[in-house]
This record gives structure tokens, sequence and C-alpha cells, in this order.
């Protein structure tokens, strides 16, 4: 008998996540004979609806032959209103009757079920569904329950981290958890449990993505709550934020379809085909042949005449996914392969990170185009392309956020239950360290080159993260990621503007479970470091290295760029947990443009007295340069206007022509050098 416990339908209404609040979509659209007839086409033995609070789905397939009647509970802790689902399998309309009236209470539920020997799975245990899950909640759903769900659109710690404790359980742990809270064990032998596995699935694109396969029985209605008898084995995968991203597009294409009736489109219209193909899940949907030659001849014209779409989130979508097309000529063959959930979310990540980047840019080049011309009032022309970005990844930004959270938890039940985080190895702690300045000659490039030097030196698990088209192999230490597009900023030629892809950059950040982030600028790279901390709750620090303000005036001769950069540069480093002052003066010019004093701290160059030491002088000025022995002037650093290396010119060119015996010596390299060099040799 194979099973999936936990799937929902059109019934389930009320949707917990605020992104299908917002536009006013329920929790799924999956008609119940279309759920029945996916099951069933993956392997499904039986299939039962577990909708919220309701039987209404199970209802209507109860007719056919392999369903049972279940739902999915929402019960209550009612000493703060944590919510917790109970999935109860193979029950009655009676039965659905009371335990609606005694849902609000998880102790007089838990009971209730025990008494009636209904078949009571514990969903998704560890994770938070209203934020007021506490380990102490945990442990009484321990004493109150004797089965337990590994959920397939959970991350795959929160179910490792669920088989290590139900497998360490033992007697003992169980009466001092029954003593700690006043609670006696609902079930005998308490820390003997079961574990079930389900979809969770709202979509239909993941129906039977995680099921049960159970031996022992062949009739469903002889599920119940004495299951010593049975062998369970859980077969499928967990989710990522991709699984539950594409779960949140796919419901909300299904909620615009209803309401539109898209679908009508989905023969006609290149982007609602693709749309249609990857959002939707139809296993009796065959498209004719004339209907694919001619969407294939109308997508080869427009490729043809098409000039660069225009500027609109629609037009550009529908760009990209004729590029996908065109890479891909499998897109209109009818496939009868098995459903991959894997490749169908990444090819939809792909899509969404390859339109995002468009969008993205465009953004990026409009907002940099106006502030260097000073257009400031045609900035609030590029915020549509800022919200249509917004909308276009807010499914990536909720999942991660979601899944970052799920973390947190699981990790605390880990330390708890076992001796050590399933799978994590605690004394292992990642930083990542954001850049938008690595390969250029700078002072901070200089910097964090030496951090990642002494990072590897001393096997830390140190990563810089930066973004450059030119260096795009990764070194030891550093993630480069290859930019979106650049733009070259007319006042510093040798500085481009890197667009960081920002999809890559957060899942790359999730992905290798960093545990910190710090940015050294505040640029496009920056901005993406503080957004990612925001998204995956993660601590971010800052070093503030350069006066970003003053160097706009000096390269623009513009004192409202310089008061406009403050605005932002005081923003940027307010959002930081700490700030990393390079001096007492930086430090207090901060303080007094408003950032708090007790966020910034001093982080003051050191030197390194072993390299710097006389024992290294080697006579390399006096046996190969015309040094005679007079007053030597040594400047050694970038070689820029901003360092006012002008000044110093005009200044050795006098102190020369007074007569003074006198030598400059550079050590340094920069877009001043040159200028200088002329400079001097008049």
């Amino acid at each position: 008998m194979k099973i999936d416990v936990h799937v929902h339908s059109r019934h389930s209404k009320r949707p917990s996540q605020w992104i299908l609040k917002r536009i006013g979509c329920p929790e799924s659209f999956t008609d119940p004979l279309q759920l029945y007839q996916i099951a069933k086409s993956r392997g499904m033995s039986h299939v039962t609806l577990s909708d919220h609070n309701t039987i209404d789905g199970a209802l209507e397939i109860a007719h056919l032959p392999g369903t049972f009647i279940s739902e999915e509970i929402t019960t209550y802790f009612p000493d703060v209103g944590c919510k917790v689902h109970v999935l109860a399998l193979n029950i009655n309309e009676a039965h659905h009757l009371e335990l609606q009236k005694l849902r609000r209470n998880i102790f007089d539920l838990a009971r209730y079920l025990k008494d009636e020997n209904i078949l009571a799975i514990v969903a998704h245990p560890l994770y938070a569904i209203n934020d007021r899950l506490t380990m102490a909640h945990f442990e009484q759903m321990l004493l109150l329950f004797q089965h337990f769900e590994l959920n397939g659109a959970r991350n795959n710690r929160e179910n490792v981290v669920l088989r290590g404790i139900i497998a360490r359980l033992s007697d003992k742990t169980i009466n001092q958890l029954a003593d700690a809270h006043d609670l006696a064990p609902v079930y005998p032998r308490p820390w003997e449990k079961r574990l079930w596995g389900g979809s969770d699935d709202h979509s239909a694109l993941n129906i039977a993505r995680t099921f049960t396969e159970i031996n022992g029985i062949r009739d469903p209605r002889r599920l119940t709550g004495d299951t010593d008898h049975l062998q369970l084995t859980v077969h499928g995968r967990s989710a990522t934020p991709l699984t539950m991203a594409h779960n949140l597009y796919s419901i909300a294409y299904q909620y615009y379809c209803s309401k539109f009736n898209l679908s009508r489109y989905a023969e006609k219209d290149v982007l609602v085909r693709y749309l249609d193909r990857n959002l939707r899940v139809d296993e009796n949907r065959q498209s004719g042949l004339l209907s694919r030659l001619y969407l294939l001849w109308r997508h080869r014209r427009e490729k043809i005449t098409q000039t660069p779409v225009s500027d609109s989130l629609m037009a550009l979508l529908r760009h990209e996914t004729r590029l996908l097309i065109q890479d891909d000529p499998e897109f209109y063959a009818d496939k009868n392969a098995p459903f991959d959930f894997d490749l169908a979310e990444r090819r939809w990540f792909s899509f969404v990170d390859r339109a995002s980047k468009r969008v993205m840019l465009h953004f990026g080049n409009h907002l940099i185009d106006h502030l260097s011309g000073a257009k400031l009032f045609d900035i609030f022309s590029t915020l549509g392309s800022a919200g249509g970005l917004y909308t276009l990844l807010a499914p990536y930004f909720v999942s991660y956020l979601q899944f970052a959270k799920d973390r947190e938890l699981s990790l605390a039940a880990a330390r708890r239950f076992t001796s050590a985080p399933a799978g994590e190895d605690e004394e292992t702690f990642r930083f990542a360290h954001f850049t938008d300045t690595y390969y250029e000659v700078n002072g901070v490039a200089k910097t964090l080159q030496q951090q990642v030097y002494y990072a590897l030196k001393n096997n830390k698990a140190y990563t810089l993260v930066t973004c450059r088209t030119d260096e795009s192999t990764d070194q030891p230490g550093v993630r480069n990621f290859t930019p979106i597009g650049t733009h070259d900023l007319p006042e510093y030629p040798e500085l481009k503007i890197f667009y960081p892809p920002f999809l890559e950059m957060l899942h790359y950040c999730y992905d290798t479970e960093i545990d910190h982030i710090h940015t050294a600028t505040p640029g496009p790279v920056g901005l993406a470091a503080l957004a990612i901390a925001k998204i995956l709750k993660l601590p971010i620090s800052g070093t503030y290295h350069t006066a970003i303000p003053q160097y706009a005036q000096v390269l623009t001769d513009d004192n409202a760029m310089e008061e406009l950069t403050w605005k932002y540069v005081l923003w940027y480093y307010d959002q930081l947990d700490v700030i990393y002052a390079p001096s007492q003066g930086t430090r207090d010019e901060l303080v007094a443009k408003g950032i708090s004093a007790d966020k910034i701290k001093r982080y003051p160059r050191g030197i390194d007295v072993d390299f710097f030491h006389p024992s290294k002088r080697n006579g390399v000025f006096k046996n190969n340069y015309d040094l005679a022995v007079r007053t030597k002037l040594l400047y050694v650093g970038r070689v820029s206007k901003e360092k006012n290396l002008d000044i110093l010119t005009r200044a050795f060119k006098r102190m020369v022509a007074d007569g003074e015996k006198v030598q400059l010596v550079i050590v340094g390299d920069g877009p001043y050098l040159k200028e200088m060099q002329a400079e001097m040799n008049g």
C-alpha cells in the first residue's frame, strides 16, 4: 500500500503565506478528482485528502476505489495560542464534527483521538506555523502523540533532526519530559514513535513527492491508531526554498487562470504557454498538432521580426521566454516521461533568475544614469521597475526566509535531544565577506586580499564574495559571481559598477549555510549582502573603509552629490548590527552624522612588524635609483587625485623651485600616475 498522507485540494481555502493573502488567493486550487488522478499516475495505490479542517474534498472522491476520508486539523496549545497541525486519517463525518469542537485545545484533541483509536500524525512538528512554537511545545507533542510526519515540503535538516530525535528517545527521556511538564503520556510505550511521509502539496506539482509505503494491510479501513503490526517506509525527498517558491508561483498562477481564464491563451501566447507548462499539472493535457505548429510558427516569426523589447515587465518576461525556448528545442514536444520534481523547480528557478536579471539591469542603469545626471526627480520613473522586480522575486524571498527560520528551530531541537545537530558541525563558523572591489588597485582591495590569505592560512571557513567579469574563475577563498551587467562611471574611469546576480548569491549563502555576513562596501554587492542577511535572518556587520561622500564631491565637484551620498551611506550603515571604523576620527565623524556610537567599533590597521623591519633593508633604492643623499619624501599608496596628490605635486615643484634639496619617491599605481609623471617632467 502506497499513499501520500498529506495533500491539499481547493477545499483548503485559507492561505498561510502572506504573499497569497496579499492577492486574495486561496491556499490550493487542485481539484479533488485531478489530485486523485495525479496521485494514481505517480504510483500511489490509495489516495486521501487532508484539507485544513474540512472533509469536503475527501467526500468528493469517496466513491472512487482506494480512497478514505482524512483531514488536517489546526489545533492549539492554549497557553500562547501556538498552532499545531495534526493529520487525522480514516475518519468519518461524526469524527470530523467532534474534532472541530475539540481542536481549540491540543490536550483535549489528543485524548479524543486516542480514545477513538484514530490514526493521528503530527504534521511538520518542527515547523513554527505562527512563530510561537518552542522546545517546550515540541516536548509536550512527544508526550501527546505517537505518530510524526517527515514532511516533503520542509527542509532536509528538519526531517533529519526529527529522525534523530525519534531514534534516540528512551523511557528515561520520556519520564524526564513528563516530570518537567507535569503531563502523563497519552499512549503506552510513549518512547516508541512511528514516522510517516507526506508531500504537503498545495499546487499539484509535488503530489507523491514524499509518501509512505505500508506493509501489513491492504484495506485502508484497517488504518487505526493501533499500528504495531504495520511496517512503514517513508520514500521521497525533502524540499528546498526552490520547491516552496515553485509552489507559490504555481498557486498564484492557478488563481489568475481561474480569475481571468488565462489558459485560453496557452496555445497562442508563448509566455502563457510557458507558464502553463511549468506551473500547472494536468496529466491528461495534450495540445493538438495544429496548435503546436501555430505556436512554433508564431515564435519563429516574432524572433525574426521583433527587435529588443520594451521596458515593461511583461515584455521582458516574454522576451526571456522566447530566449529560453530558443535554447530548449524540446519545449514544443509533448512529453510522457515521469514528472521530475527536481528538474521542474530548477528550470523554473532558472527562468525567474534570468528574467529578474534583465529587470535588475534595466532598473540599475536607469537609476545610475539619473543619479549621475542629477536628474533626481526622474528617479521616480524607475520605481516601477523596482516594484516589478520585487513582485517577480517575492515568492523566493518568502521561501528562503521561511527555510532560514526553520533552520534555527531544528538546530535547537537537535541540541536539546542529541549530542550534536544532525549533519551540522558546530565548530564550523561560516563567514561571507561581500565586497564590490577586490581585483582593483586600491587600499580596500589590498586589505581584503590579505584577509583571504590569512583566513586560508589559518583554515578558517571564510569566503570573500565579489562580482566581476574578467576574473570569472573562483580562487581559493574567493567566490566570484558573473555580473548581470556593468556601468561605467565617467568621473572614475578605472572603476566599474557591477550588478550582482542577486538570486544566485542568495541561494549560495543558503546552500553553503553561511552564519555571518560582513560587508566591505555599500555598492551593489554590498546592497545584495544587506538584503541576503535580512532574508536569511543572519547577523551582518560592515567596515567603513572609505570616505565615499567626500570622494563623490571631489570627483563630481558637486556639493549636492556629496550630501545625497551621505544620506545613502548613513542609511546603509545604520542597517548593520556592527560597524568597524578604521580610526577614531572616522568613528567620531559617523557618530556626528547620527550613527549610534554603540554599534561602531574601532578597527585600526595593523602592521606586519616581521615584514616591515630594518633587517629587510636591501639597498634597492640606493643601487637602482638615482637618489642622492638628501631629504626624501615618500608616498606609498594609490596614485589618484582624491588622495590630494595634485597638491603634493604642486608643493614639491615649489620646493624644488625654491632651491630645496629634496626628492619625491612615489610607490604605487593608479589613474593619476601618468598625469603626475607628466607634471613632474615639467
